[in-house]
């Protein structure tokens, strides 16, 4: 029992570390990870994970435990304009990202895989929404994350980003609401993101995946 309690002890301290850290600088990516780290084995995550297997596809590639390779920007550079590869390729390299930027984890059980692989294929999500990389643009992808993933990790993180808002810059409630309201509708909307295997379809044009998961760029609500 003691051990369990430390871990929760750890978990939480962990949490709330990164909880404070949003609050103050919504841009800190180490703090988001933090956060996801430390919720790992509370009940609501899951309650998540029960969520997303309810979904056949989506248990189907979690049983696989698929992971891809790290991308060979340059390589992407050569497919078609129009295809999900280019845009992805340039959008990292105009960005000046790092595609194996985020946190390593061991893949160890269904959480710890759904982490990884939401973690590895996130500029890809923002690349197919069309949501922005700025904070504004980062909630509401969150938002678009929690309504086909019920994580707790987006809930918090909007609530941090409403919050940080309502305290820092109350002037932009009303877009970063939208932008909340946008991502969840067309979260619901959509397929599953994580059931898709991206990586194996790089040269599929960026419109037909849109078509296929019955997504609306987030530049068809914004002008």
């Amino acid at each position: 029992m003691l051990p369990k309690l430390q871990a929760f002890n750890l978990d939480f301290l962990n949490t709330l570390k990164g909880v404070v850290s949003i609050l103050r600088d919504p841009s800190q990516t180490d703090s988001v990870y933090d956060i996801e780290d430390g919720l790992r084995h509370t009940k609501a995550t899951q309650l998540a994970v029960e969520y997303v297997k309810s979904k056949p596809e989506v248990a189907q590639i979690i049983q696989e435990r698929y992971l891809a390779p790290s991308p060979d920007i340059e390589a992407l550079l050569k497919y078609p304009e129009n295809s999900l590869g280019y845009a992805y390729a340039s959008y990292i390299k105009e960005a000046g990202f790092d595609p194996n930027f985020y946190r390593k984890l061991k893949v160890e059980d269904d959480v710890s895989y759904i982490v990884l692989r939401i973690r590895q294929t996130h500029d890809i999500w923002h690349i197919v929404t069309d949501f922005s990389v700025d904070v504004v643009g980062e909630l509401g992808l969150k938002a678009f994350e929690l309504a086909q993933t019920r994580r707790t990790m987006s809930a918090v993180l909007l609530a941090g980003g409403l919050l940080s808002t309502l305290f820092k810059a109350p002037e932009g409630l009303d877009s970063l609401l939208d932008r909340i309201a946008v991502g969840y509708r067309m979260g619901a909307k959509a397929k599953p993101f994580l059931a898709q295997k991206w990586e194996e379809h790089w040269d599929k044009p960026l419109s037909e995946w849109r078509k296929e998961l019955g997504v609306e760029p987030m530049s068809v609500y914004v002008p």
